[in-house]
């Protein structure tokens, strides 16, 4: 049997003031499509600045939102290879 190793490589990056973290993630696919998602984080006014924290929040929440998207895409593509509506994929 032979098997074909596939990588994906994910990016994320961060956009920070003093009380927001904004992160945006991307996955470019061996098929050449692209999916984005973007997640964001904010700090309470009484928290002490903790940067790496808010970064890990909202990159937690752009890729949460990248694997919803994921998942979508691969259930349209279900939908269109068969013909018909599939059960979702969650």
């Amino acid at each position: 049997m032979m098997k074909t190793a596939v990588g994906w490589h994910i990016e994320l990056e961060f956009e920070e003031d003093n009380h927001r973290t904004r992160a945006a993630a991307l996955v470019r696919l061996p098929d050449g499509n692209e999916v984005r998602a973007h997640g964001y984080a904010s700090r309470h006014p009484s928290d002490s600045q903790q940067p790496r924290v808010g970064e890990e929040i909202a990159g937690a929440r752009a890729l949460n939102e990248l694997a919803m998207n994921l998942l979508t895409k691969a259930h349209d593509e279900i939908d269109e290879a068969s013909g018909r509506t599939s059960h979702p994929l969650t």
